[in-house]
């Protein structure tokens, strides 16, 4: 291989990432220095616009190669790296009060958050297996470290011990699905190996033995099952705070890790990789649904919403098409969304040490804060598919993929799968409006930030409902541009 030469325009594309690098280690040298957590506070919110602003006014039609074609900025990866400042920026804003009570707002969250964050970016970025590995292990190291934060609970250690050895196994499957096809290709650029892998392969057998080490890794890494079993466990355990972000925005680097190794690199084996995530698409829909119906722990309720909503979200890409891909791009925007603002109310009702963890905590909301009770009944709307909320036409655009695909069959159980999860939202729903509160509930005090992002965060999920259009056509364009 050929030294790369690096080149002043190779940095354009990066310029991003190289500022959130920055900015975070300033922080991380600031909070060692002052003990005033709102200036690192500040400064990382700051850090989040000035990286959306970069990539903003970078943003580019065409794809732009760098760092010998290891990076690529395109549009899909300009519209999720957007969408993954916003998420970081809402996690901060929600956060603040509910880490300040817990002794958890230290610069070491705020830093975390940013690596995790530009880990992320990393992987949307990627056009390289090494690359993409890269920023893999530096969001899922981030991760691991922020779900351990709280020392003094052994909840919280457990989940992280769990989730840290869980992910060296699947990163381990990752490592070993990519040495296969290095082996057979010669290459572990994702161009290069769809090249290859289009003018066909010595040793078919091969390929699909490092597909299926490949695709297991990447079902972890999207919490599908059979490769779910970390979920559950680790948004329970995990600080509340913690979940609102291991559930949000590492869900579009996901999607982008997903997209760039089976459509970027390992699009001539569509057939091979198609029936995998079929059969993953529809355990993560059963057990999902099936196994949120018993569950009395809102958090672990919505562990197990997630793996059927990332079931779904494997249904756009199995499709094959440009049209799955870019719903699929629709719908994981709109999951993280609504996974915000859900979780975002829960971390909201935390207060004054009280953890509202268990749906008995939202009995009777209604009757002590109406609003709240009106975004988290629009939001349960919404995740259960109903129209006219935005989560109704997410999934009604999947499935419109999937059947022009020739999937009928999984359409339909997709919508069963559907009905059957309707329950427990609905369930959340009544008891936020039917079962009368507890009379020991806490009393919740102000957090004005906190409140008027969460009711822009439901509104939005209403709005975008009522006129998705716009939404739609961007993914579409992003994913048009991108696939060039």
């Amino acid at each position: 291989m050929p030294a790369m030469t690096l080149t002043f325009s190779d940095l354009i594309p990066a310029l991003p990432e190289i500022f959130v690098l920055v900015m975070a280690c300033a922080i991380l040298l600031l909070d060692v220095i002052s003990k005033q957590r709102m200036w690192s506070y500040t400064l990382t919110l700051l850090t989040l616009v000035g990286a959306a602003a970069l990539t903003f006014f970078s943003a580019s039609g065409a794809p732009q190669y760098a760092f010998g074609g290891q990076f690529v900025d395109d549009m899909m990866a300009d519209v999720l790296k957007l969408m993954t400042y916003l998420a970081s920026f809402a996690v901060l804003v929600y956060s603040r009060v509910y880490l300040t009570e817990r002794g958890l707002f230290k610069g070491e969250f705020f830093v975390l958050l940013l690596f995790a964050t530009l880990g992320m970016m990393v992987m949307i970025s990627a056009n390289h297996f090494l690359v993409l590995y890269v920023g893999l292990e530096l969001m899922s190291l981030s991760l691991y470290a922020l779900v351990a934060m709280h020392r003094d609970n052994a909840q919280a250690t457990e989940a992280a011990m769990k989730y840290f050895v869980l992910g060296a196994l699947a990163s381990g499957l990752l490592l070993y699905g990519m040495s296969i096809l290095y082996g057979l290709t010669g290459t572990l650029e994702l161009n290069k190996l769809a090249a290859t892998v289009y003018m066909g392969v010595q040793n078919p057998t091969l390929l699909s033995f490092g597909l299926v080490f490949l695709v297991a890794g990447l079902g972890f890494k999207l919490g599908v099952a059979p490769f779910h079993m970390w979920v559950p466990d680790v948004y329970q355990g995990a600080p509340s705070a913690v979940t609102l972000f291991i559930g949000s925005a590492p869900k579009l680097a996901a999607f982008a890790f997903t997209m760039r190794i089976l459509v970027d690199g390992l699009q001539p084996a569509v057939v091979e990789w198609q029936g995998m995530l079929a059969v993953m698409a529809v355990l993560s829909m059963a057990i999902g649904n099936l196994a949120a119906i018993m569950q009395t722990n809102i958090k672990r309720m919505l562990a197990y919403s997630t793996i059927s909503h990332m079931g779904f979200l494997l249904l756009g890409i199995l499709s094959g098409t440009f049209a799955g891909y870019s719903v699929s791009m629709f719908y994981a925007i709109v999951y993280v969304l609504m996974s915000l603002g859900t979780f975002g109310l829960v971390v909201y009702l935390s207060q004054n040490g009280h953890e509202a963890e268990n749906l008995d905590d939202f009995k009777g909301l209604n009757q002590r804060q109406p609003w709240l009770a009106a975004l988290m009944a629009m939001l349960m709307f919404s995740m259960a598919g109903l129209p006219p909320f935005v989560g109704f036409y997410a999934k009604l655009s999947v499935l419109q993929a999937l059947v022009g695909a020739g999937w009928l069959w999984l359409a339909l159980v997709a919508v069963l799968f559907s009905l059957i999860g309707a329950y427990y939202y609905l369930r959340v729903v009544k008891i936020l409006y039917f079962d009368a509160p507890h009379a020991d509930a806490p009393v919740l005090s102000g957090q004005a930030d906190s409140r008027a992002l969460l009711s822009i965060n439901g509104l939005a999920v209403l709005l975008l409902g009522l006129a998705p259009q716009g939404l739609i056509a961007l993914c579409v364009y992003a994913m048009q541009m991108s696939m060039q």
